[in-house]
């Protein structure tokens, strides 16, 4: 181990935090790829940022409490310790062990000592990192500690967010990174198609769709076109996600509609948030929107929802909240970015805008408002795919196949 460096259980230094909500009991069966009596015998050290706990964090939250259903033990350990750390030590012990090994700046390597000494310790079998950050910490444990690392992309890092420096920077870390990696995870068939574009032999990256609990709460209303709809949308509050885009659209529709946009989820920044609030009064739709700020039950404010909206501009691998919109019935209304057209088909369970374009996103709401869409068929059809397609299970299982394949000798050539 390094010296002056040390790794802890996330219970010594954690503040205690309420549970994610699941509700695994309201869930129905899963189905689709899932295939009973597979095991994979192994245990994985999950290698995170940990300070969010937006889209990435939910994948690696869901994989911590099903991959044991497969003979996979899961634990993490945080780099940068914040809500995810918090909320994993909520769980007691559901999503497994947490720790934490935090880095003193950017590219702090010594972390990768305290990760590979857990390693030994806790004779973990794979290394499995989220992040560009976490790809480089990994890259070095798994020398130090002789265990092979798998790299999941959740987005694509040359253009993750709207700073152009610190997009070119990760993407820098984790090409260098992934020369020792042992197999990439993509969440989305673009995702893959750029991971080869970008040198990374085909048969050394497998898609594996996020998935989520096939969780659908109870509404206690249908909407009906032209009356009053809650728009909802989901997400940590960054430039990316065009939130600037939706309330722009929003304020076309004003005088023709009744509508509610709810913002659920936090703040990137404050600066961000100031921005947003000045925003809203130029458009004077202040009466219009409600700032609901993090939760923890998602299924529980989607049910108060009658449609999801999720402007990106970009970057997106396979969005978690849309899934968990296709759970529990909702139409999403979203825009033609990454892997988001791969789980929404136009005009059958949601509607595709185009990213940026305020007149475009404002069609489609207006076209699902105003009822030139079957509300009830867009639900079910939502709810029918992700029962097919992408079960946290599914996710699961897939997961574990990988690993599977990578103890039994499968490496990328250094």
């Amino acid at each position: 181990m390094h010296p002056g460096n040390t790794h802890t259980p996330l219970a010594s230094w954690a503040p205690t935090a309420a549970p994610i909500v699941i509700r695994p009991a309201d869930a129905e069966p899963a189905v689709g790829s899932v295939e009973s009596g597979f095991v994979c015998d192994a245990r994985v050290l999950n290698v995170v940022n940990g300070e969010h706990f937006s889209g990435a964090e939910r994948v690696q939250s869901h994989l911590g409490r099903c991959l044991p259903t497969f003979g996979v033990t899961a634990d993490f350990v945080c780099v940068k310790p914040g809500r995810f750390a918090e909320i994993l030590r909520g769980q007691n012990g559901c999503w497994g062990k947490g720790f934490q090994a935090p880095m003193r700046s950017r590219f702090d390597l010594r972390a990768a000592w305290s990760i590979a000494a857990l390693v030994r310790r806790g004779r973990y079998d794979v290394l499995h990192a989220h992040t560009p950050r976490t790809a480089m910490l990994a890259s070095v444990a798994a020398r130090l500690s002789g265990v092979p690392w798998v790299y999941h992309v959740h987005s694509p890092a040359s253009r993750d967010s709207s700073r152009s420096v610190s997009n070119q920077v990760n993407a820098t870390i984790e090409r260098l990174s992934l020369r020792g990696c042992a197999h990439l995870i993509t969440v989305s068939e673009s995702l893959r198609m750029n991971c080869v574009s970008g040198g990374v032999a085909e048969e050394q990256v497998t898609v594996v769709h996020n998935g989520v609990p096939a969780v659908r709460p109870l509404r206690l209303r249908t909407p009906e076109p032209e009356g009053h709809w809650v728009l909802g949308m989901v997400a940590l509050m960054r430039p990316r996600k065009g939130l600037e885009v939706v309330l722009n659209a929003l304020a076309r529709l004003r005088t023709k509609h009744d509508l509610t946009l709810r913002i659920i989820g936090p703040f990137e920044s404050d600066s961000y948030r100031i921005g947003i609030d000045d925003q809203i009064e130029r458009l004077r739709i202040r009466d219009l929107v409600e700032f609901v700020g993090f939760t923890d039950d998602v299924p529980e404010e989607l049910a108060k929802l009658d449609a999801m909206v999720l402007p990106s501009l970009f970057g997106e691998g396979l969005p978690m909240v849309v899934l968990e919109s296709m759970a529990a019935g909702l139409p999403v209304i979203a825009t033609r970015v990454e892997g988001t057209p791969e789980a929404i088909t136009d005009g059958v369970e949601g509607l595709l805008a185009e990213p940026g374009d305020a007149e475009s996103l404002a069609g489609k709401m207006d076209a699902l408002v105003s009822g030139q869409h079957d509300w009830t068929r867009m639900s079910d059809a939502a709810v029918a795919r992700h029962r097919k397609d992408f079960s946290d299970l599914a996710m699961a299982q897939q997961t574990a196949r990988v690993y599977q394949k990578v103890l039994a000798g499968a490496r990328v050539p250094a």
